[in-house]
């Protein structure tokens, strides 16, 4: 690293030691944040890069740049089994992961002050890596995924991401005054905290600076200033810049983490009737081609966050919505983890016993739809909370709670039966709330 480099490592460092992030009560736990879990839970990269489920007992698991300890206990909560090890170049930082994890009983994770380029000398490999919000403070994403990389398994995944230059470009301005002031040249504390404020309270509510960075919980919440208007080392990527990184670092792109929020289409009020260009360019772009497009268009997403692994380890698929008559024969049908408890379950027998939909999304929202479940089907699927069901016995399971056509009074069909637990199946699979696996 060259001198400017090992300053803003350094710079970095101090700014994490005097304000370890994130700054969560160690008490606090993620157990009933079920959207945040399912994100978190290596079975859900996996199944979108295989259309395989895989169990988290005995993986082993590394949080690279783990901060405070938080996301480790996300991944700790998310993935039952699994060994947690967490590096970070902070000391007071990792101090605070280890007294994190022992308060909430975790034995089996362990913590070093650790840089990503010295992660071989843990001496170990790794099944699956949360890298979040690290890679935009090095001076290459590239270099971080290739560190990353070196201690992956075969058929590990990577989770990472980047701040978007696009979105918060504002942001990115507001370091660039507070950097003109002086306030960033040493690591930023108190007196910088309130000079910031200072300065945004001076400013008039229209000037757009202070309308597009600055909310009331910043006028008492120190952490918010000092990651947003004082963050040493950020910056902001594209989409083009995130594949470049991956292809850098010789890394295959699996899917966007909230993929279900970069769907270009919901974008236009009449996706069937697109304008003449989009309609013939569309199906040959590719996906980072369709990515960048939604980026161009709609940059709300804060950060890049995107799943990646080693190139041609992924198992080759047909999807869902393309399957026939005898790929649906061979189903296997899972419950997604984060749906699989007991809160869930008694409310979906509530709905059951009282003849009333079942929404599933209340439950777990990973998408802006509310999705719900006609009573009779949800009863069809209630075997799926004690284990994965093969497809044949929710349809016959269906045959026997509606014998009947409810006008004609005609016996039911296997056919009809077949056709709507299918409908439901490939619906809860497209937005995420069940795992589809052929045996």
């Amino acid at each position: 690293m060259n001198n400017n480099t090992v300053e803003i490592v350094e710079k970095i460092r101090q700014q994490f030691n005097t304000g370890p992030y994130p700054r969560m009560p160690l008490e606090t736990s993620p157990k009933d944040n079920a959207k945040l879990l399912h994100f978190h839970n290596l079975s859900i990269p996996y199944y979108l890069r295989n259309q395989k489920v895989t169990e988290t007992e005995g993986k082993v698991i590394l949080d690279a740049g783990c901060g405070s300890g938080y996301m480790s206990l996300v991944l700790a909560e998310a993935n039952p089994g699994a060994k947690v090890i967490g590096v970070d170049l902070s000391e007071k930082s990792i101090e605070l992961a280890r007294q994190r994890l022992h308060h909430h009983g975790f034995t089996n994770a362990e913590f070093y002050a650790l840089s990503l380029e010295e992660l071989p000398q843990l001496g170990l490999s790794f099944d699956y890596i949360n890298c979040d919000e690290v890679l935009y403070l090095l001076s290459k994403p590239s270099v971080g995924l290739q560190a990353m990389k070196s201690v992956l398994k075969p058929e590990g995944i990577i989770r990472a991401n980047l701040h978007s230059s696009l979105q918060r470009t504002n942001y990115f301005r507001a370091q660039e005054v507070f950097k003109f002031m002086g306030l960033m040249d040493g690591n930023p504390e108190a007196l910088e905290i309130e000079l910031v404020r200072d300065t945004m309270k001076a400013l008039k509510d229209r000037i757009t600076l202070k309308a597009h960075t600055w909310k009331l919980a910043m006028e008492t919440d120190d952490e918010q200033v000092l990651m947003n208007h004082l963050f040493q080392g950020d910056k902001g990527y594209t989409i083009p810049e995130m594949f470049s990184a991956m292809r850098a670092a010789n890394l295959e792109f699996i899917s966007m983490v909230n993929w279900r929020q970069w769907d270009l289409m919901a974008l236009f009020k009449e996706p069937e009737n697109l304008p003449a260009f989009l309609g013939l360019a569309l199906p040959e772009m590719s996906v980072e081609e369709w990515l960048q497009l939604f980026e161009l268009f709609h940059p709300v997403h804060r950060l890049l966050d995107f799943w990646c692994g080693h190139p041609s380890q992924s198992q080759p698929f047909v999807p869902v919505a393309e399957w026939t008559h005898s790929d649906w024969q061979a189903a296997q049908v899972h419950i997604v983890p984060q749906l699989k408890t007991p809160t869930v379950k008694a409310e979906l027998i509530k709905s059951i016993e009282q003849f009333q939909q079942f929404e599933v999304s209340k439950h777990l929202t990973i998408s802006d739809n509310a999705v719900s479940i006609e009573y009779v089907t949800a009863a069809c699927l209630l075997p799926l909370w004690e284990e994965a069901q093969p497809l044949q016995l929710l349809v016959e399971r269906w045959q026997k709670l509606r014998p009947v056509h409810p006008v004609t009074l005609e016996p039911t069909t296997q056919e009809e039966a077949w056709n709507t637990i299918v409908q439901s199946l490939t619906k809860l699979e497209k937005f995420g709330y069940v795992l589809l696996e052929r045996y």
